[in-house]
This record gives structure tokens, C-alpha cells and sequence, in this order.
């Protein structure tokens, strides 16, 4: 039986293996693989994304959107990453918090596409 999300650990979790997941598929992989040198630190910063907008806990520092601002992704890039993050987070955990993870995915990623379409 699957559980919540409910610790620092559940992130890490989730974290890991949906990049781990990310680097390997053929549509998106190739744009994160060419562009993050340090994955150590990146899934650091994702782990105090996700755990402070689900856990609140105030970790992560930085402006994910104007990141991305201006790259060359496009809306299938974009289904491909929700789709992975969904599968991720449904084969690992059930219940309230999971599904705001997914909610939240969805969000960020209907407001990305616009941010991403602006020039840098």
C-alpha cells in the first residue's frame, strides 16, 4: 500500500527518480543532460523546491522561471515532463499531498510555457 507524501525523505524520493526517469527519456533528456553539469547540486535545489511547496518548509532560494526563460522547449517537452512526474509520483505515493505534487506540476507547467516563449 502506497503512502503520502509526508517527509523530507518522500521528496528526496520522488526527486530522484523522476530525474533519474527524465535524464533517460529521449524527448526531454537530451535538453536537461546538455544543459545541468552538476546534478548533485540541481536535485538538491529541486529537493528544496518540491519539500517547500509541499512541506513548507522554506529551503528553496532562486526564481525557477527566469531560468528557463527564452529555451527552446515547446509543449511537447512540457507533456513529456508532466508525464513523467505524474507516473513518478502514482507509482510511488497515494494520497492528499501526492496529488497537490501533481496539481502543482500542472500548474508550473501551463505558467512555464509562457514564461519559456518570452526572450531571455
Amino acid at each position: 500500500m502506497l503512502t503520502d507524501i509526508t517527509t523530507e525523505d518522500d521528496i528526496k524520493l520522488m526527486v530522484h527518480t523522476f530525474y533519474a526517469r527524465v535524464r533517460e527519456d529521449n524527448t526531454i533528456g537530451p535538453i536537461f543532460n546538455s544543459r545541468i553539469k552538476d546534478w548533485d547540486t540541481h536535485l538538491q535545489k529541486l529537493c528544496n523546491f518540491w519539500s517547500t511547496l509541499l512541506l513548507y518548509t522554506k529551503t528553496y532560494e532562486g526564481d525557477p522561471m527566469s531560468v528557463h526563460r527564452g529555451m527552446a522547449i515547446d509543449t511537447v517537452h512540457f507533456n513529456a515532463w508532466l508525464s513523467i512526474f505524474n507516473s513518478t509520483v502514482d507509482e510511488l505515493f497515494a494520497g492528499e499531498t501526492a496529488q497537490a505534487a501533481k496539481n502543482r506540476a500542472q500548474k508550473i507547467s501551463a505558467v512555464m510555457q509562457h514564461v519559456v516563449a518570452r526572450p531571455a
